[in-house]
């Protein structure tokens, strides 16, 4: 892979993920333009969010089926035409249909993930790891300030608009510029999205990163759920426009990632996902001292939402990173699990930080991001520790004599396992 396509592939990462976020910034001026209330026109945002869960399970599963360029040219195009119907709708009922359509289709991040881990050498697929990441990172973020800022100067429909343009260039410059792919697998529709619930019976490694991702995605989410009413409480009284401000210190991740991912490369993920889930419990606890207030707390939150938001993408780096190398036919699969995964620790932690907030307050949802961690790092801790045991594991056969064939013995399989 050329350091070209890298980019342009993080570039197509970030279109994707920013057509989930960009609507989000837009909702106050689709109020006004639809004249429906603030809270009806939000349902145009939830919507994009349902479809791309959606998305995920039902069409991520195919980047095995089919090949990648076509897969992604297809997708792409069909996100542009949904996002300018979106544009050009009149009302609100048909903006949030093709809402969820868009939501549906703009999945192409999680097919480039695969595409990439195939086509780089193996001590290098960390570094683009880290590099995609960085730029869904980057799209996150850059497309609700983009829209925003477009939207005040030239109404809701105009970032519906541009984001429609983009992704078909988008389509067809990556048309010419993706190599040639063969499929994995030949199996059936229904046969492909049942195999990501398979592969969580049978792959030890892929439980493991996503045990890891959920639990710490699902203390993230509930941190940053809760932030909002802290900041908006008596300790700051500042608002949700400093809940966005906050989000940008989140920018730094975006050159972390890359770097985490060399560290991936060189070490392997198991050290990286050491780090990570030990740096969540002291980023909670640094967070926690936010709850005083003034400039002192206020410091602390930024701190702490930094050191959460690193250790968080780092882990994503390290995991996606082991999932990918245990079956390259079916990486968009494994991708399916690992991120469907992701997505309901999230969601359940921001379920439970809210009902934590009502009880304990901020300390509470730190300490709920803290334990979350914690019983990710004991998971972690005993998989480390099993595997010299593995390693030192004799053979079934003390008489069997070394040889060739000892490389499919149970110990040896058993050593693959926990690598």
């Amino acid at each position: 892979m050329s350091r070209r396509l890298v980019l342009l592939l993080a570039v197509t990462c970030a279109v994707a993920v920013g057509n989930i976020y960009f609507p989000q910034a837009v909702t106050p001026l689709l109020a006004d333009g639809l004249h429906v209330p603030s809270d009806t026109a939000a349902l145009a945002v939830t919507a994009t969010q349902i479809g791309y869960t959606a998305g995920i399970v039902l069409l991520v599963p195919l980047g095995d089926r089919f090949a990648h360029r076509s897969f992604l040219v297809v997708l792409l195009a069909l996100t542009g035409l949904a996002l300018l119907a979106a544009g050009c709708a009149s009302a609100l009922q048909p903006l949030v249909a093709l809402s969820a359509v868009v939501g549906l289709t703009t999945v192409a991040a999680q097919v480039v993930g695969p595409l990439a881990a195939g086509l780089v050498a193996p001590d290098r697929r960390g570094a683009v790891i880290g590099t995609l990441l960085s730029g869904s990172t980057g799209g996150m973020l850059l497309a609700r300030t983009f829209s925003g800022t477009l939207g005040e100067w030239l109404g809701w429909r105009a970032p519906y608009l541009v984001a429609a343009a983009v992704a078909l260039l988008l389509a067809t410059v990556l048309a010419f510029a993706v190599p040639a792919t063969a499929p994995g697998s030949r199996q059936s529709y229904p046969a492909l999205l049942a195999e990501p619930l398979r592969l969580l019976r049978t792959e030890p490694q892929l439980r493991r990163s996503c045990l890891y991702q959920a639990t710490v995605f699902a203390g993230f989410s509930a941190v940053w759920t809760c932030l909002a009413l802290l900041l908006d409480g008596p300790a700051y009284r500042l608002g949700a426009p400093a809940v966005g401000m906050l989000a940008l210190v989140g920018a730094a991740t975006m050159f972390c990632t890359p770097l985490v991912g060399r560290l991936v490369d060189r070490f392997g993920p198991d050290p990286v996902n050491t780090v990570c889930l030990a740096a969540v419990p002291v980023s909670a606890a640094i967070l926690a001292a936010g709850a005083r207030g003034g400039a002192p707390g206020l410091a602390a939150l930024v701190l702490g939402t930094l050191l959460l938001d690193v250790a968080m993408q780092s882990g994503m780096v390290a995991n996606q990173a082991r999932v990918y190398a245990l079956r390259p036919d079916a990486r968009s699969r494994l991708n399916t699990a690992y991120m469907t995964c992701a997505y309901l620790g999230g969601s359940a932690g921001s379920w439970f930080g809210a009902r934590v907030w009502s009880g304990a307050g901020w300390w509470g949802v730190c300490a709920l991001a803290a334990g979350l961690a914690a019983v990710a790092l004991v998971r972690h801790l005993r998989a480390l520790y099993a595997a010299p045991s593995c390693r030192r594991q004799p053979s079934a056969d003390p008489a069997a004599a070394p040889g060739p064939s000892s490389a499919h013995s149970p110990s040896a399989s058993s050593v693959r396992q926990h690598r």
